[in-house]
């Protein structure tokens, strides 16, 4: 503990938001985000971190009620595709809920800018960390959200192309993610993939080592 630390009841406050964040697919219809709010999730968003602050994300509000429903379609077709992709599993994969577009109070879409390619401090050798930085960002409005008790949802089933072709976005941005935000029935008290038997998440240790990648001596945690 150091003089910087926050208060306990701060640190339990931030740990909680990490651990019950959820991928929310299930959202009350018709509910709304105060316009107060959705500015400090967004504000949220923008305080992440970037590489040579870059601050290459950029975030499209999608209040048309028809563009929605394109974006809809859009991630709906690469949903079958995907069915396909998974051989026999896909009529597993369709079983699930997989995205709450035309439910969710807010709907996001996150991309990254343009021009990004000027930017060489820290991307000289890994230029993914763009996306990274992004990543970064839709994290911090994900714990926010968490914090003010809403959901979000963060869709990555869909055609960055036709996505970006919807939204007239420049050749040289990508969208990465649409988010569906809003209030929620409930928050799981498990990841909803573990719930549906997709698949389950494996413990810590599994993915800790010390001094090289196959180290024989996981480092203790927790």
């Amino acid at each position: 503990m150091t003089a910087h630390a926050f208060s306990a009841d701060e640190r339990r406050a931030v740990y909680r938001a990490i651990l019950e964040r959820r991928d929310m697919r299930e959202f009350v219809a018709g509910a709304t985000v105060p316009a107060p709010v959705l500015a400090r999730l967004l504000q949220a968003a923008h305080a992440a971190p970037s590489v040579g602050l870059m601050q290459p994300w950029r975030f499209i509000r999608i209040s048309d009620d028809d563009l929605r429903r394109q974006v809809h379609r859009i991630v709906d077709d690469e949903r079958a595709l995907t069915a396909d992709a998974l051989g026999p599993r896909g009529d597993e994969f369709l079983a699930l809920k997989v995205e709450g577009i035309l439910d969710c109070a807010e709907l996001l879409v996150v991309a990254l800018g343009d021009d990004r390619e000027r930017h060489v401090f820290g991307r000289r050798t890994m230029p993914q960390m763009d996306l990274a930085s992004v990543s970064c960002a839709i994290q911090n409005l994900w714990l926010a959200a968490r914090a003010e008790g809403l959901g979000l949802g963060w869709v990555s089933i869909f055609d960055p192309a036709r996505l970006a072709r919807l939204l007239g976005m420049p050749a040289d941005s990508e969208p990465v993610a649409v988010l569906c935000l809003g209030p929620v029935p409930e928050f799981p008290r498990r990841p909803v993939l573990e719930i549906e038997e997709w698949t389950h998440a494996r413990p810590l240790p599994e993915f800790v080592t010390e001094n090289g990648w196959a180290s024989s001596q996981p480092r203790a945690v927790g």
